[in-house]
């Protein structure tokens, strides 16, 4: 289950009092006992019963003027959008009864899809009973940077059904806690502040099959994976040229696998015969083996 935070009652705060403690020292959010001692300022945020209020009424009458940096979707309010170290959101859990639910259905708030994050961040119940949750452990060994591939092992060890009750802080860890969320038995609304740095991009987030224990999907995609495809496909020499050595060369092993099946079929076969030989040493047990079933075929 995610880290409980015990949060001593305080006074209320704003959104921008919240803002100027998050600021107030260098604080990392990689740091899970550092992250967990914010859980009292948002504990302190959800105290104000007005500011939510005011911001929805303020982003209806603007046409959702700040909600230009949110990539989340209708389930989420951005409060602040990303910054050095930081994100923060309100976010919505309709009710299997909800008018949002009955035209569009759970899967655009994820219900029901066991998933872990590739960030740490801090959430608290703000209105309603809260959502329901099944929690598991991942195995600490799974990390978000080892490349796995669908089937894998996942290691989860099942902890709980609980859901986030009002005013209760909790901290969920990156690649530790897996959840499969469920709907509360009412509208509910939780009030986040994400973890942000500059190579969570590149820590892949994954949706799991508990039933198995296994992988059943990477969720992360970057637009460089899509863009060293393209550039294989349709780039010619040059294109081909820096698939290979991104293939063989990149810090990241999700890139190096996508190049290296971007440019499978693209070579002459000394050539592919020649870069497999090569990937086949990769320090990634599945990018070696990707590797090696190109030698084989």
């Amino acid at each position: 289950m995610p880290r409980l935070i015990d949060t001593a009652a305080d006074d209320a705060i704003t959104l921008d009092e919240l803002v100027d403690a998050l600021d107030a020292d260098p604080w990392d959010p990689r740091d899970e006992d550092a992250f967990a001692a914010r859980g009292i300022w948002l504990a302190r945020l959800a105290r104000n019963r007005r500011f939510l209020a005011d911001m929805a009424i303020a982003e209806l009458e603007t046409r959702f003027a700040g909600q230009a940096r949110n990539s989340y979707g209708a389930q989420v309010l951005m409060l602040r959008p990303p910054g050095g170290r930081y994100a923060l959101r309100a976010a919505f859990w309709p009710a299997h009864g909800d008018a949002v639910v009955r035209a569009a259905g759970t899967a655009p708030f994820f219900y029901d899809l066991p998933h872990d994050h590739n960030f740490s961040f801090l959430t608290v119940g703000y209105l309603g009973p809260g959502y329901w949750s099944d929690y598991y452990l991942a195995d600490q060994a799974f990390d978000g940077r080892t490349h796995r591939v669908v089937g894998d092992r996942a290691g989860l060890t099942f902890d709980r059904r609980a859901r986030l009750e009002p005013g209760q802080v909790m901290l969920y860890r990156a690649h530790r806690d897996v959840h499969v969320q469920h709907p509360p038995d009412r509208f509910s609304v939780s009030l986040n502040i994400l973890g942000h740095d500059r190579a969570q991009p590149w820590r892949t987030q994954y949706r799991f099959d508990t039933a198995t224990d296994t992988i059943a999907q990477a969720m992360t995609v970057t637009p460089s994976e899509a863009l060293v495809t393209i550039a294989a496909q349709l780039g010619g020499d040059d294109g081909t040229g820096l698939a290979q050595d991104i293939a063989l060369r990149h810090p990241n092993s999700r890139m190096r696998a996508t190049a290296l099946a971007a440019l499978n079929g693209l070579l002459s076969p000394p050539a592919t015969h020649r870069l497999a030989e090569r990937a086949a040493d990769d320090r990634d047990p599945c990018n070696a083996a990707a590797a090696r079933a190109i030698l084989a075929g």
